[in-house]
């Protein structure tokens, strides 16, 4: 994934109302920018952080500018828009640069599954293949040396495990894909000290068959892509 023209830098005065951020540009401009991503972002917001934003073309944005990647103080790079998440997974899968998900003739997004009325991030399917269903989690979270997800308790995120262990016990393959958006984070673990139920129900998802992944994605002002994977210690 590239951004074309690259990334402009500004300096983070604050987050705010969830969706929108106020930064002051090299030049001494201030400008409110939007922010797609309505986590916590525990670690990835701090005052004084360098934001690096993208420019839509767009002539009815209200907000033209989005914030892409936070560079921190202590030097990580972070990307915060969750929507590159599933963007660069889908990179990934099509130049099959996954080993583990590779042959697969046919890939399609937002599939409608489950008892409890889902849509799986991405539906693989081949001839002589049991279908693969994938679940894309955005990792962010650094915590002594760590990284964790969720950083906020999540429900949704509980359904989605319950959904690919029903997969898994009807047959097909069911993964779990951490996308690590963090330059520092070197394996990734659930955050048991944040969701201790979503931590126990990973594991038990893991017994019931469904496949934990992790890969770490490669961050610049130019562009990022999913490199390598990283160890999941439950």
């Amino acid at each position: 994934m590239h951004f074309s023209p690259p990334l402009k830098s500004a300096r983070l005065v604050a987050r705010y109302k969830r969706f929108l951020a106020d930064v002051v540009t090299p030049e001494g401009e201030t400008l409110t920018i939007h922010c797609a991503n309505t986590g916590a972002m525990t670690g990835c917001a701090t005052p004084g952080d360098t934001v690096w934003y993208s420019t839509s073309e767009s002539l009815t944005r209200k907000y033209p500018h989005s914030w892409e990647i936070t560079e921190t103080q202590s030097g990580h790079w972070i990307c915060v828009n969750t929507l590159r998440a599933n963007q660069l997974v889908r990179e990934a899968l099509d130049q099959q640069r996954i080993p583990e998900l590779s042959a697969y003739e046919h890939c399609q997004a937002e599939v409608k599954y489950g008892s409890e009325k889902s849509r799986i991030d991405f539906l693989l399917q081949a001839k002589d293949k049991r279908n693969c269903y994938i679940e894309v989690k955005s990792v962010t979270l650094l915590h002594q040396g760590k990284g964790y997800f969720p950083d906020a308790v999540t429900t949704r995120g509980q359904k989605h495990l319950r959904e690919l262990s029903a997969v898994a016990a009807e047959g097909h393959r069911a993964v779990l894909l951490f996308a690590v958006l963090h330059s520092g984070i070197e394996d990734v673990s659930p955050a048991r000290h944040i969701d201790a139920a979503y931590a126990e129900q990973l594991v038990q998802a893991q017994k019931d068959g469904v496949e934990v992944l992790a890969y770490q994605a490669n961050l610049s002002v130019a562009g990022m892509f999913l490199k390598n994977p990283v160890a999941v210690k439950l």
